[in-house]
């Protein structure tokens, strides 16, 4: 099937579903031709269900089996390609129907995609773990990535990861181009988890091929498809050259954010619709201007979404949707004071627990920003029940509002002044970091100039490069961090991740140590200490006090986290808070010592990363 409007032409398999060509700008297909056609353009599920016995899930390209025409006047095409699930596919499919639909418009230079899952009660149970649209581009006119204004370059070929060319590091995804066709590359590290980026931010990616001057972009226009909030972090493009949209994902959280659903639970949802869109200039024109125009697309998509042009029961308009508006403040419990909600996050999920925001991955989420005065609101919001959370830069812990909201059709909901309470039981005897979810204010070393990538030149994105958890051993070969309080500046002084160190071959859990005075003891008081974790992968926390060796430890948290965020050189992936109580009597007038210690070896990527550490005096 052939859809064309004259500015751009897309041809899809019939009926699988799948984008073999798109015919731009005077090149015949910018999509690779060398690919099998069901690997060019397509969405893909990963899945784990009864039969599935490969651990990380089977991959399912959604080949469809039948087509039906939706729309077909002189302004848009829609056309839908289904599969539907039956008992005899019982685990070589997952239990989904399938309906992918592809639109094109009058005038427009690209086409709209979107996919809707649905599995009706009484189905058998399975989970589901990654979804995405993918398209793998021509390498012979694809070589410039964008993603941010500080996040583009020139990038390797395809070919350079071959073993002729690259030497695997410590995983597959990891390599080292040891001999690139094109030199400038060598000795250069690539690995496609260092173009990850947050939901907030990634709103466009894709490629430019400088001659003729075109690019090919995937544009999101909102988020409300995808799950756990607007830091979760996400897959974009790489080499490939491909182009990923990855609207469901276990990448920096694991088994967490997993959608399982239970046997006969049914579900529906629709992701989507994105813009794929192609853009050009004329022969000997900046090239780098491609990508500014694409973000020009990106304020025309978004002010358009809702689209009006979807023709899907599922997928409702304007009209049918609703606002939630407000505004939060922040009451400080023991200074008694209230603090403008400034840039704080708030959203609505599916009904759960404080904190399941960012775990929800099965229904749909909406959020925003509040206003320096704490003023929010939340619009083109799907008709159902939510809860509402919030979380504030600068203070630690959950929002959770009292009351679950019922979103009806073209109705605003104003909750008037909410007041958020932060855990705070006395004053702050001291602080390390800052209360932002981010292990980011922290120490991120340079890493290994052997293993160098070029995405991680700028300060801000350090942490994206290669190998920093071995950086680790090199700075503290002999024993572990020690932070003296007052004296230790964290910025320098706290290495971004608790990992493990590297002796004789093999990885050691670590002991961290906080050494701080105290003038004055409370010894009837119980004082209070905050950890906010910005991440933790199969790793445990054991809390002792002037006594490093004590059996059991005051606090464990027993092994938590599946996010694998050193290893995908992340900077955060879901939050963890506890708070522990500490007699006074723990403590002596003069020296004190609190050890951190993360007991989990064997691995180079068991860790955690802090956000913020607190110590509060007792208020008697």
């Amino acid at each position: 099937m052939v859809l064309d409007n004259g500015i751009i032409q897309v041809t899809i398999l019939n009926p699988e579903g799948s984008v073999t060509r798109i015919q731009y700008n005077g090149i015949a297909n910018l999509l690779e031709e060398l690919n099998n056609e069901t690997n060019r353009g397509y969405w893909d599920v990963v899945w784990k269900g009864p039969g599935v016995t490969r651990k990380k899930g089977n991959l399912d390209r959604l080949v469809c089996t039948d087509l039906k025409v939706i729309v077909e006047t002189d302004e848009q095409v829609e056309v839908s390609f289904t599969r539907t699930w039956n008992s005899s596919l019982s685990g070589k499919l997952p239990p989904l129907n399938i309906d992918k639909r592809y639109i094109m418009l009058r005038g427009s230079s690209g086409f709209y995609t979107y996919a809707i899952y649905d599995r009706p009660k009484d189905w058998p149970g399975f989970t589901l773990a990654n979804t995405r649209l993918a398209f793998k581009l021509n390498k012979i006119w694809f070589n410039y990535m964008a993603m941010a204004d500080d996040r583009q370059r020139k990038m390797p070929l395809p070919d350079d990861r071959s073993p002729e060319r690259s030497q695997q590091l410590a995983y597959p995804e990891a390599v080292l181009l040891t001999n690139p066709i094109e030199p400038e590359f060598k000795g250069e590290v690539d690995d496609k988890y260092q173009y990850s980026g947050e939901a907030r931010d990634i709103q466009v990616h894709g490629w430019i091929c400088p001659d003729p001057p075109t690019g090919l972009w995937q544009i999101t226009p909102s988020n409300e498809f995808r799950s756990a909030g607007p830091t979760k972090q996400y897959l974009t493009s790489h080499v490939g050259p491909t182009s990923l949209s990855v609207l469901l994902s276990t990448h920096y959280a694991g088994a967490e954010l997993m959608a399982t659903f239970e046997d006969g639970e049914p579900w529906k949802k629709v992701l989507g619709p994105l813009f794929v869109y192609a853009n050009s200039l004329p022969k000997g024109d900046d090239w780098h201007q491609l990508w500014e125009d694409a973000k020009q697309q990106v304020n025309i998509e978004t002010k358009n979404w809702p689209y009006d042009f979807a023709v899907s029961d599922d997928f409702p308009s304007s009209a049918q949707r609703s606002s939630v508006n407000g505004s939060l403040i922040v009451y400080d419990r023991y200074l008694k004071t209230n603090t403008s909600a400034c840039a704080a996050y708030v959203g609505l999920a599916a009904p759960g627990e404080v904190g399941s925001w960012q775990r929800e991955s099965k229904g749909y989420q909406f959020w925003t920003r509040t206003d320096r005065k704490g003023h929010f609101e939340i619009n083109n919001i799907r008709p159902g029940r939510y809860d509402l959370y919030a979380w504030v830069p600068g203070f630690i812990g959950d929002y959770k509002y009292n009351a679950t909201i019922n979103i009806t059709t073209g109705h605003v909901v104003d909750v008037g002044e909410l007041v958020y309470e932060p855990p705070r039981d006395g004053p702050t005897l001291w602080e390390i970091g800052i209360p932002d979810r981010s292990a980011g204010e922290f120490f991120v070393p340079n890493p290994d100039p052997k293993l160098v990538n070029e995405v991680g030149v700028f300060m801000s994105y350090r942490f994206r490069q290669y190998g920093l958890w071995d950086r680790y051993t090199d700075l503290y070969p002999n024993q572990d961090l020690m932070y003296i309080v007052n004296v230790s500046d964290y910025k320098k002084d706290w290495f971004f991740a608790q990992v493990n160190r590297k002796v004789n071959n093999t990885y050691q859990g670590t002991t961290w140590q906080i050494k701080f005075p105290l003038d004055n003891i409370s010894t009837n008081g119980t004082y209070c200490l905050r950890l906010a974790l910005a991440s933790a992968t199969s790793a445990a926390l054991q809390v002792r006090v002037n006594d490093g060796h004590e059996n059991p430890p005051l606090f464990s948290s027993g092994v938590i986290g599946h996010d694998n965020t050193v290893a995908r050189h992340g900077i955060h992936g879901l939050y963890w808070l506890y708070n522990v109580s500490i007699r006074g009597t723990k403590f002596v007038v003069g020296n004190n010592t609190i050890f951190l210690t993360q007991p989990m070896g064997l691995s180079p990527w068991i860790g955690i990363l802090y956000d913020y550490i607190r110590l509060e005096a007792p208020t008697n």
